[in-house]
């Protein structure tokens, strides 16, 4: 006796979207900090950089949370990274200090952070495709291998919070920008071990403090943001050098 044809599902909750639509308004916020930074607004596009990063950080726990987790959510969100965290940060960099001063050597050194970002993208979906496969051999989940697009993101705008904070008194030659530039690129293709934050845990009886410290680095980045930026950006530097000592003791144990 045939069986009768599985009926397909052809209704949806809208909640169900809600991962993807976060990704998506990510993706708006990138392409508008790129108009925003042709048109010299530049701390706004770095304001809209910084939006899509905390995007990027929900849509995912969205999707978990929702238990809406799909290939087509993956692949979207993998696109994301690399114009917001790739293509954005790169064109705004070069509006800001190349266009008139540098234009070439500084095209050349963000083009190189631009195919640093999406062969390390690369990189991580084979990773994480590979890790996936029945019997694949599980990665350290305490450490990522290379800086993240994010963070990559974050770092190669570190020259614009300078001149935010300093507009007057400090000028950081445009040369030396482009092969700071460089260098995060490679950092984001290296095989240097950086912290991952995502397993990190704490004792109950330290949870107020641990909210504490969040609240203030929140009040530090909306009423100080520049200044903020830069010390994190500075502490996550200090973190990678670490990070590479500690794996280096922990591999030898």
């Amino acid at each position: 006796m045939q069986e009768p044809p599985v009926r397909r599902q052809t209704h949806m909750r809208i909640i169900d979207l809600l991962p993807n639509l976060i990704t998506m308004a990510a993706i708006a916020a990138g392409l508008t900090a790129i108009r925003f930074g042709f048109n010299d607004a530049f701390e706004s596009a770095v304001r809209l950089i910084l939006l899509a990063a905390v995007l990027d950080g929900l849509d995912g726990r969205m999707a978990r949370l929702l238990k809406r987790q799909s290939l087509t959510g993956a692949e979207l969100d993998s696109l994301a990274d690399f114009g917001n965290f790739g293509v954005a940060p790169a064109l705004i960099v070069y509006a800001a200090f190349f266009r008139e001063d540098l234009p070439s050597a500084g095209w050349i050194a963000v083009l190189i952070y631009v195919l640093c970002c999406v062969l390390r993208l690369a990189r991580f979906n084979v990773m994480a495709k590979t890790a996936a496969q029945e019997g694949a051999k599980q990665p350290n989940p305490d450490f990522f291998e290379g800086v993240p697009s994010p963070a990559g993101a974050i770092l190669v705008m570190l020259p614009m919070y300078l001149s935010f904070l300093f507009p007057d008194s400090v000028s950081v030659p445009p040369m030396a920008i482009a092969v700071y530039t460089v260098i995060v690129g490679l950092l984001m293709i290296s095989k240097i071990p950086t912290y991952s934050f995502k397993r990190l845990v704490i004792s109950r009886e330290r949870a107020r403090f641990y909210l504490l410290a969040v609240m203030v680095l929140i009040s530090a980045l909306l009423t100080y943001m520049w200044a903020t930026l830069l010390v994190l950006s500075a502490a996550y530097i200090a973190s990678v050098a670490w990070a590479l000592v500690t794996r280096r003791r922990f591999d030898t144990l």
